[in-house]
């Protein structure tokens, strides 16, 4: 059984290294877990609370998704996605918020935390306290709910959101009669390195005393690593391990015998300058084939809205569902909606589910030839070009039936997507109103080619055992 992990990462900074060993490298290694389902997002919208500096809300977008992907994150396997493209996410916002009780927000630590410190101040008490603010908790909530996560790994200061999460998400299944939400729990990461930074304190932009990660590149890094605050001590004296904020940091990249081996040295007398110099080349063999991925997808930030986009895809198909079910249930229902007893299950004709996709061939008013492929559900996927011969026609539909959505070259052309065979496109899909909507037509487009090609397979299979039956 899979477990769904989800994490945001607040798109309001740079990362460092602190971040990276603290958060960004332990998530990766999560991702690659086969019994992991993860889930990783830019929370822009959480930015919006913390910095109303629009550029520097745009540069960490791309900065951390592109340290996230140069640090090994695989976007086919993990959901990576940014908050601001799932608009399911507000939305439920809306309908957690009408079934929150003030009184739950007023004992969030962060809005206590403003009002403390104004009537500290002799302030008005919610004095520069945003509605944003105050509403965190329930876009958290959101969050996490959207997608159903059974995980959320946070520190401890961060257990309250989770707790208000599981409050939040019952009093809705209570109030509306069903379980539509599974109760997430906080994953406690008690082992995640807490780096300590320059003057030894942990590693914050709080605090000024951070290490970048790829700002800067190679002298930057060393730059930085020179000026980690340490003792008197002169070369030739032994040098204290434990509270040697340079050894903790070496550790946190090292092997354990690479960690030994510099313990004895330090214990030995080796210098401070000539310990830096040896920290900033171990991190560097670690860190300098991440910067080189780094820098050339910051280079291509196209590619990086394509992965992006493709992510939102995958999260708006799960979270999609979800949304419209909550929306029937508290009566935000279509005019169309047929109202039933409670004894009367809706019909979904079984039949339908097994169909796979489809073509339909005709013949344009020019006397040309096109065909049409339809989804199992009746959505038109694509409408191919025209052609004068009947059987070139045909040969496109036999390729396309065994193609399989991995293998197609599909590609954004404007409002719509088109799909090519040796570089040419040979049909093409709908029109979408934005490029999220865009990016799960291709995956829809993917998903069907790869069912007819399995109808195909199976239908081939099922033809070559009956010639055998009838030999």
């Amino acid at each position: 059984m899979h477990t769904r992990v989800l994490t945001g990462i607040t798109t309001t900074g740079t990362p460092h290294l602190g971040n990276y060993v603290g958060a960004i490298r332990p998530a990766i290694l999560a991702s690659r877990d086969p019994e992991v389902d993860a889930f990783y997002f830019m929370a822009d919208y959480h930015a919006l609370i913390k910095s109303d500096d629009p550029d520097r809300v745009e540069a960490s977008r791309l900065k951390i998704t592109a340290t996230f992907l140069a640090a090994g994150l695989d976007p086919n396997v993990a959901t990576f996605y940014r908050q601001s493209d799932i608009p399911e996410v507000p939305e439920l916002m809306w309908l957690l918020t009408c079934v929150t009780s003030k009184g739950l927000l007023n004992r969030a630590h962060a809005y206590k935390a403003a009002v403390d410190r104004n009537i500290e101040a002799q302030e008005d008490a919610d004095a520069g306290v945003t509605a944003g603010l105050y509403m965190y908790p329930v876009l958290m909530a959101a969050d996490i709910l959207a997608f159903n996560a059974n995980k959320v790994p946070v520190g401890r200061d961060q257990i309250q959101h989770i707790e208000m999460a599981r409050d939040i998400a019952q009093r809705f299944n209570h109030t509306y009669g069903r379980e539509f939400f599974v109760m997430p729990e906080a994953l406690i990461e008690e082992q995640v390195a807490t780096l300590p930074g320059l003057d030894g304190r942990k590693m914050s932009k709080s605090y000024d005393n951070t290490i970048p990660l790829f700002e800067g590149g190679p002298k930057g890094l060393r730059e930085a690593i020179m000026k980690i605050v340490t003792d008197s001590r002169a070369p030739g004296e032994p040098k204290d391990t434990e509270d040697s904020a340079l050894f903790t940091i070496f550790q946190a990249f090292a092997s354990p015998a690479e960690t030994t081996a510099f313990a004895d040295a330090l214990h030995n007398g080796i210098g401070w300058g000539e310990a830096k110099q040896v920290l900033f080349e171990r991190i560097e063999a670690e860190v300098a084939p991440m910067r080189e991925r780094y820098d050339a997808l910051m280079a291509r930030p196209d590619d990086m809205e394509d992965i992006l986009l493709a992510g939102a895809a995958k999260a708006r198909a799960i979270a999609a569902p979800l949304l419209e079910t909550l929306r029937d249930a508290v009566g935000l229902r279509s005019a169309r909606h047929k109202l039933k007893s409670p004894e009367e299950p809706a019909s979904v004709p079984v039949e339908q589910k097994s169909k796979p996709p489809r073509f339909a061939s005709f013949r344009d008013t020019d006397g040309s030839f096109r065909f049409r492929l339809f989804a199992a559900d009746g959505e038109e996927l694509l409408l191919s070009a025209s052609f004068s011969d009947p059987k070139a026609a045909g040969s496109l539909r036999q390729a396309l039936s065994t193609m399989g959505g991995a293998t197609a070259t599909i590609e954004s052309q404007g409002d719509h997507v088109a799909l090519l065979v040796d570089g040419k496109v040979v049909a093409n899909g709908a029109s979408y109103p934005d490029e999220v909507a865009r990016a799960a037509g291709v995956l829809r487009l993917r998903t069907a080619l790869d069912a007819l090609a399995a109808a195909t397979a199976e239908e081939a299979a099922a033809k070559a055992n009956a010639a055998r039956q009838g030999a």
